[in-house]
């Protein structure tokens, strides 16, 4: 089972493009963030032509989060529990049926949390408080687990072209990487990073200043498996190239392969 997560920066802009990263990579199941879409008009039919079903939890204008599959997806449950004021549509839940078992996915959009200091960083750190409670519960079912998404954290230095450049950053600063090794330390692995160890492998290139041209990037995109799916673990990789064709995301997509 392929399973990637692709930050699509608006699926109108990227009409074109995510077919055809579809087509050339055939994973079966996708978590897309910042669709940037409501639920009705997402296009649907495009992605069911291809032979996935389309499942979506977003809101017009900003955020949004959707699974693609080609196999069967069952309960699936929209937003992250903990707060029922949050309605930034950043989480989507479902059970993908593999020939070999089943596996519960998250699709999620962490917040960015800049400016600092301020109220997008405290939102920044409850969701990720709440995000941490979630896996929590989920890891107490022991069952094959996936966290995919956009997490807007760079965990280390070697996560970064220019660390120094980040140091005062949402993304970066010593309360997020805490907060989010505390959501790894229940028990997760970094599918990524289990088989790519070292600097230089890159998700996002902002659209400015040549970042992409300098490969001035950072890895903001993470696979996180809980203990049973990690053991299916079987390869990773990061779709680079797309970031080179025409009309780009400024993220890649990240996927990994499971034996699910």
């Amino acid at each position: 089972m392929k399973i990637a997560s692709f930050n699509i920066n608006g699926i109108k802009a990227r009409i074109e493009a995510l077919p055809a990263w579809l087509a050339e990579a055939k994973p079966d199941v996708v978590c897309l963030q910042e669709i940037k879409s409501v639920d009705d008009a997402f296009p649907r039919a495009l992605f069911e032509d291809m032979g996935y079903r389309v499942e979506t939890h977003g809101m017009k204008s900003f955020n949004g989060v959707a699974i693609l599959s080609r196999l069967p997806l069952e309960d699936v449950t929209r937003g992250l529990p903990g707060d029922d004021e949050d309605i930034q549509a950043r989480w989507i839940e479902a059970t993908v049926i593999g020939d070999k078992g089943a596996l519960r996915i998250c699709g999620l959009y962490l917040p960015n949390g800049n400016p600092v200091p301020g109220p997008k960083y405290d939102y920044k750190l409850a969701w990720m408080a709440r995000m941490q409670a979630r896996v929590q519960a989920l890891l107490a079912t022991e069952e094959p687990l996936a966290f995919y998404g956009d997490y807007n954290v760079i965990p280390e230095p070697q996560d970064a072209a220019k660390p120094e450049a980040w140091v005062n950053d949402a993304l970066f600063l010593p309360e997020t990487r805490a907060a989010y090794r505390r959501i790894v330390n229940l028990g997760l692995t970094d599918a990524f990073r289990v088989r790519v160890p070292g600097p230089g492998n890159y998700t996002f290139w902002d659209y400015q200043a040549g970042a992409w041209e300098r490969n001035n990037g950072i890895r903001i995109d993470h696979l996180l498996l809980s203990p049973q799916a990690a053991d299916r673990l079987v390869d990773v990789g990061i779709d680079k190239g797309v970031r080179g064709l025409e009309k780009p995301s400024d993220h890649v997509p990240i996927w990994a392969e499971l034996s699910i």
